[in-house]
């Protein structure tokens, strides 16, 4: 942990808070994600239901999730059904665009690459960024091993969960430490995304595709037929969206300069209260 310069009355001292391999796989990540969602979903229009196990179609009654235009007396209407339970989604899902000219899809063309129907480019898009972040997240967790960034950084102690209800605390009443290190809540957050909700989307991916099923039958059978891997495939998706919204709103109400500088520089201005001596002594700690 390096300081720039000494505190001032107002403000903490200024560090050296995020590695350069940190800055360059979170951006790149960022990237991945918007993509795989949007090429993701283009690849959903191609059939915009999601089913629990190995079957699927009209003959079965095992769908979790569709979204579909139905006629109706007063013209199509978008339908929505979630566990049974159906809504009327026009102008969103399954009927969405002018009324003059509508688009009978799932998800409307504003929110897929390609806009327009395109099943075979928005694969291509897929896969490209798929396995762009499956190269990064091993080049990171090569490197944060060697580094001891997992360990240093990421890995909750026992102090950090013993804080944990303080922590929440805090969070609901927006007031947030800036620390040289993350907090607990972080640490929790980020493990879940980088050790669970990353490895699920992979593995539920490689799952849906017949290539790897012939190789590795029992990814089938691990995740209870293909059609359950693609309902978890979108479900996990799901999470890392939600994920993003919360991120990017903790990022503003933190202080979006501030968070925003530690994630391009690495530099990051720690709250009033955390001085060099202490900075010092934390270095020091294995």
């Amino acid at each position: 942990m390096s300081i720039a310069h000494e505190s001032t009355a107002s403000q903490g001292p200024l560090i050296y808070r995020q590695a350069l391999i940190t800055r360059l796989t979170h951006w790149t990540w960022a990237v991945c994600l918007f993509f795989l969602l949007l090429s993701g979903l283009q690849i959903f229009n191609a059939h915009p239901t999601l089913y629990i196990g190995n079957q699927s179609g009209f003959g079965y009654d095992n769908a979790v999730l569709s979204m579909r235009a139905v006629d109706t007396p007063h013209g199509p209407e978008g339908r929505t059904s979630i566990l049974g339970h159906e809504f009327n989604t026009t102008g969103v899902f399954g009927v969405s665009g002018p009324a003059d000219d509508p688009n009978y899809r799932g998800i409307p063309a504003a929110l897929t690459i390609p806009s327009y129907r395109d099943l075979a480019t928005g694969r291509v898009v897929h896969f490209f960024f798929a396995w762009l972040l499956v190269a990064t997240l091993v080049v990171w967790l090569a490197a944060s091993f060697a580094n001891g960034h997992l360990r240093r950084d990421l890995a909750p102690t026992r102090s950090d969960l013993e804080n944990f209800p303080n922590d929440v605390r805090d969070h609901v009443r927006f007031r947030f430490h800036h620390g040289e290190s993350y907090n607990v809540l972080q640490k929790l957050s980020y493990c879940a995304v980088l050790f669970v909700l990353f490895p699920l989307i992979i593995a539920t991916g490689l799952t849906m595709s017949p290539g790897i099923d012939a190789g590795f039958p029992w990814l089938v059978e691990l995740f209870g037929g293909r059609q359950t891997a693609r309902t978890l495939h979108f479900l996990a998706m799901f999470l890392l969206v939600l994920f993003f919204f919360v991120h990017v709103l903790m990022v503003l109400l933190a202080g979006p300069f501030n968070e925003l500088r530690s994630m391009i520089t690495g530099w990051y201005r720690t709250s009033p209260s955390i001085g060099p001596d202490k900075i010092a002594n934390e270095g020091k700690k294995p």
